[in-house]
């Protein structure tokens, strides 16, 4: 049997509030991060991914609490990224409630972190996090280099061969972000999902361009597994529940709503 296709709100949260925001700029408070998450799991969310975009690092335990207070209310996975950058912060993450971590600069900093990650916990908990964008450079053979910074910094790497190594260095999941189609609501990056799907045989969650209901089927059926998206559902562009429709009604497998 198939594994269920999933659909992952993605919340911002910035010093323990979510944001809204187009590449993290003009930020507007959206609201108590607990609430939301617990929202979106009434609404048949599959999972939750919080990405602590805070500009101070210093105060994690802020972040702690708003994972302590959602994994008591809210009972569907939890996903958590941002600043995660050594095992002991994954440690503190998993004891608060989170049932996955997400890791994208520290572990092109630090590839041996994937390992050190996935030896501890194993590879289930450790999503590898990809900001992949179109290039012409001769170093990125697949037509996609890895990116930082929002997309506007080239780590010199390409796309396929990190996502390759990520996953045979023990990461579970990959997370693809697609840095051309952010923010346009045009539909995601189909070339490059069925890029990544051709050599990883991980799940893949797919993000970049969702903009209405027919934009997700396409996706699944390049090969994605799961599909995040922020803005579409934060300002109610798309409810959960019309794409989990729209799957459905295209034969593909989904969680019963709760």
């Amino acid at each position: 049997m198939p594994l269920a296709t999933r659909i992952i709100p993605c919340l911002d949260v910035d010093n323990g509030r979510v944001v809204k925001g187009i590449n993290f700029k003009n930020l507007v408070d959206a609201g108590d991060p607990v609430q939301l998450a617990k929202m979106y799991a009434e609404q048949g969310a599959d999972e939750i991914t919080f990405l602590d975009i805070s500009a101070s690092r210093d105060n994690k335990e802020t972040m702690l609490d708003v994972v302590r207070k959602t994994a008591d209310a809210v009972f569907i996975p939890l996903t958590v990224g941002g600043g995660i950058k050594s095992v002991a912060d994954v440690d503190y993450l998993l004891r608060a409630g989170a049932d996955k971590i997400s890791i994208n600069t520290s572990a092109i900093n630090n590839p041996d972190l994937i390992n050190e990650i996935s030896n501890r916990f194993g590879s289930q908990v450790l999503v590898i996090s990809i900001d992949a964008r179109r290039t012409s450079e001769k170093y990125a053979t697949s037509g996609f280099e890895v990116t930082t910074h929002g997309g506007t910094k080239s780590c010199g790497l390409d796309a396929l061969a990190w996502t390759i190594e990520a996953v045979q260095r023990g990461a579970g999941e990959v997370l693809l972000n697609s840095m051309d189609k952010d923010g346009t609501k045009d539909g995601f990056d189909l070339e490059l999902i069925e890029i990544i799907r051709s050599k990883v045989s991980v799940p893949l969650i797919a993000s970049g361009g969702a903009g209405k209901v027919s934009d997700f089927y396409p996706a699944v059926k390049a090969g994605a597994n799961a599909l995040l998206a922020a803005s579409v559902f934060h300002f109610q562009d798309i409810k959960i529940e019309d794409v989990k429709k729209e799957l459905q009604a295209n034969n593909v497998e989904i969680r019963s709503q709760i």
